[in-house]
């Protein structure tokens, strides 16, 4: 037993020892794969690409694109087909790609109500534009490399949605019954419909080994990549288009393509491309044409416009328009303006209110001092009559408390001194619902003084007795009423001020 674990304690040291010596070996080895060498070059192509937010021109074209078939382009992206069934669409490049390396990134996003969706998207790379055609909207026997992204299982093998990897030489026919499963190169897994995000795709063809890298759209971040099929030995046309396509059956999804980016990939130490050649001196001519026809119609139009408006002429054209400075004084006259509107008609309604009080106020006085001298046993006391006076004072002296501050903030308006900060915020609709309010309590306090006035006796009638009781008595006294509307009044204009000025306070960080 002591030998043996001497044993094995003797073979950890052997190869604890071998590691610590192949470790410098292993690093060297897998630096060299990891990296392969440099990286090579990248250069965007702007005449093999397309991305928004100004995708599309006026007429509904896309530049250095054709689009078949029912795709539709827009400003930030192209719908390749909508989601009705039966429909095909595709874009391709209108240019032939002549480099031997590229790398494409395609973000889009397949989308649809259904738990499955139909047919799925395409992108190609192929010897002639196969403008339409049954796979996916593509030409069959295409001579080429087809990136396909399946999304409905036709062989009932329940492998979609999945990504797949077909090249053709020209002779071979899409296999539809089995999804292409017999004739792909390279496939993968992975679900990308209906995702939170726009699901981005990078396709790289380089020294004859084209790699699909997927991101699934569960992030928002561009970068996070990983790994789905690698094809190497593959070889591919010389030249060729590019070209994205789509295809619904009975079942149909929106597919569509938010950007395709192409990069040229020059090998390390080799010559980078030159630049593009300048443009054609006809071309040139032509466009230096177009552009001073632009302009002679701009000077033309001004002198139209400098005519209908004389007030303007002599004055430097951009000086016409309209500053951001100019605009901000101008909004905030236009608000001073609102505001004195409608402090000037609460005013109004405030001078109606105060003449009801004030007859009010009159015909109660009257009364008062024509009973005054009565002292006969069974009348109605005064009492009640002289505390309904005296609310109806108080509300009298709030109401004039109340005007005597509009009118001040009418005159702060009128003269600019400072924002107006009372009433400003009070909508139309809002002053006139709160004043029907007040004149329907008051109607209330005045058939209440009514009815006081009408129990009364006259000099003449002569009371043996007290006044009946009413059988139902009131739950809320008519001073208690009014007390209760005075103060509902005062809370209600005391929470519009308050309101307006902390509008006025916050509009004042913008």
């Amino acid at each position: 037993m002591a030998v043996s674990i001497v044993k094995c304690l003797t073979a950890d040291v052997y190869l604890l020892i071998l590691s610590v010596l192949l470790r410098p070996i292993y690093a060297e080895i897998i630096a060299g794969s990891s990296t392969g060498g440099d990286t090579p070059h990248r250069r965007f192509e702007y005449k093999y690409s397309f991305k928004g937010p100004h995708l599309s021109q006026s007429d509904g074209s896309v530049p250095f694109w054709v689009h078949t078939g029912n795709a539709i382009p827009s400003s930030d992206q192209i719908r390749i087909t909508p989601s009705l069934r039966s429909q095909k669409g595709s874009v391709w490049t209108k240019n032939t790609v002549k480099f031997q390396h590229w790398e494409a990134e395609v973000t889009f996003r397949v989308a649809g109500r259904g738990r499955m969706g139909a047919d799925g998207l395409a992108m190609w790379f192929t010897e002639s534009q196969g403008l339409t055609g049954p796979v996916y909207g593509g030409a069959d026997q295409w001579n080429g490399v087809g990136i396909f992204f399946d999304s409905f299982d036709n062989d009932g093998k329940k492998n979609n949605p999945a990504i797949l990897v077909i090249g053709n030489n020209g002779n071979l026919v899409y296999d539809h019954q089995n999804d292409g499963s017999t004739q792909a190169l390279g496939t993968c897994l992975r679900d990308f419909r209906n995702k939170p995000y726009p699901v981005r795709a990078k396709i790289t063809y380089y020294q004859k080994t084209l790699t699909i890298m997927i991101n699934n759209g569960f992030t928002p971040d561009k970068d996070d990549y990983e790994f789905c099929a690698r094809v190497e030995n593959m070889v591919i046309p010389a030249e060729g288009f590019f070209g994205l396509s789509a295809a619904t059956g009975g079942l149909a999804d929106d597919h569509d393509v938010l950007s395709f980016l192409l990069f040229r990939l020059t090998e390390p130490g080799q010559e980078l491309p030159e630049a593009e050649q300048e443009i054609p001196k006809e071309e040139k001519d032509k466009y230096q044409e177009e552009f001073l026809n632009f302009q002679q119609d701009l000077d033309k139009k001004k002198e139209e416009f400098q005519k209908e408006h004389t007030d303007v002429q002599g004055q430097p054209f951009e000086e016409q328009y309209e500053s951001v400075n100019d605009r901000e004084i101008r909004q905030v006259f236009e608000g001073q303006n609102r505001i004195h509107l409608e402090i000037k008609q609460l005013n109004r309604q405030l001078a109606m209110i105060l003449d009801e009080q004030r007859r009010y106020v009159s015909v109660i006085t009257d009364e008062v001092s024509k009973r005054g001298a009565q002292t006969q046993s069974g009348q109605v006391p005064s009492q009640e009559i002289d505390t309904i006076l005296s609310t109806q004072r108080e509300v009298l002296n709030g109401l004039n408390d109340m005007k005597t501050s509009l009118t001040a903030s009418l005159k702060q308006v009128d003269s600019g001194a400072q924002p107006v900060q009372h009433g400003g915020a009070l909508s139309s609709y809002e002053t006139i619902q709160h004043f029907n309010e007040i004149k329907e309590h008051l109607h209330v306090v005045k058939r209440n003084v009514d009815h006081i006035i009408q129990k009364q006796p006259g000099p003449s009638e002569k009371v043996q007795k007290c006044p009946e009781l009413p059988a139902m008595p009131s739950c809320l006294s008519p001073t208690h009423f009014v007390v209760f509307v005075v103060i509902q009044s005062i809370l209600f204009f005391g929470y519009i001020m308050y309101r307006s000025q902390q509008e006025a306070a916050a509009k004042k960080f913008f």
